[in-house]
């Protein structure tokens, strides 16, 4: 599989000299399998690109897996090109929140006032399908394993696995803070057990975490631990704050490496940012 990130900011998109190599799209990840099918997991404003992009390549099936409905993972939906063409196929897979379908909590972002363009102005083929975290299901050659995450209003990570590789997702979890519908940190780490890639959210610094607890993210240090604990391979910082530039990301990524040589561990580790592509 190879995953390419088409945002990795949380809350709110920036711009600017100080977020150049990390970018400032929020939650977008384009997942393709050996088969060449592509999987859209989140729809903050990096799906905007990557809809630019794929529509250029002559792609128009397209299926988008949501981890929830807050405003930072689904703000760029209406800007998926796609969308608008008839001969788009788009199955949206989600567990819907606070017991509102999928297809009436994207149509609020398009209703107004909220934007110029109604739902019903959509042309694309789309099936809606309701999947939280009871069981795993296939996307063609890949099996997905979905995880309840600890963040208010809940939410849904997941472990994709594919010709014996895994890799896991966990933006938006809180490690040191129990939401409800949330699970335990050992859960999560049994979860992460030998992951060939793991991003997870790693918005805060201890001082930062101090006054934000119970917000739904993580400090960095307790994403370094759980990752050096669960044997991970390769950790990926995601969802970093709005106010985190480069050089703050940079200083991040170089304590975490730092922490890592010191315990003898061989964990590769890295700050991930819009534009990037792993392949596993």
């Amino acid at each position: 599989m190879i995953i390419h990130c088409w945002g990795s900011r949380g809350s709110i998109p920036v711009s600017g000299k100080p977020y150049l190599r990390y970018g400032g799209n929020t939650t977008c990840l384009e997942i393709r399998t050996q088969d060449g099918d592509i999987l859209m997991v989140d729809a903050g404003s990096g799906i905007r690109e990557a809809g630019n992009a794929l529509t250029a390549e002559g792609h128009n099936d397209f299926t988008l897996l949501l981890t929830h409905a807050h405003w930072d993972h689904i703000m760029g939906f209406p800007f998926f090109k796609p969308i608008y063409s008839p001969k788009t196929k788009l199955n949206i897979w989600g567990c819907p929140c606070g017991k509102t379908s999928i297809r009436k909590m994207l149509a609020r972002i398009m209703a107004a006032p909220n934007f110029p363009v109604n739902f019903d102005f959509i042309r694309a083929r789309i099936d809606y399908h309701k999947l939280c975290s009871q069981a795993d299901y296939n996307f063609g050659s890949m099996r997905i394993t979905p995880i309840a995450l600890s963040h208010p209003n809940q939410g849904t990570g997941y472990k994709f696995v594919e010709g014996g590789k895994s890799f896991v997702f966990l933006t938006d979890n809180e490690l040191r803070y129990r939401h409800p519908g949330g699970l335990t940190y050992k859960q999560y780490l049994n979860f992460c057990k030998g992951a060939d890639l793991l991003f997870h959210d790693a918005e805060y610094n201890e001082d930062e975490y101090r006054k934000t607890r119970g917000w739904g993210h993580s400090c960095y240090k307790d994403v370094l631990n759980l990752a050096m604990e669960a044997g991970v391979k390769t950790l990926g910082l995601f969802h970093h704050n709005q106010e985190r530039c480069d050089a703050d990301v940079d200083r991040i990524l170089a304590d975490c490496r730092k922490i890592i040589q010191s315990r003898g561990s061989k964990m590769k580790c890295v700050a991930v940012g819009q534009s990037m592509k792993f392949k596993l």
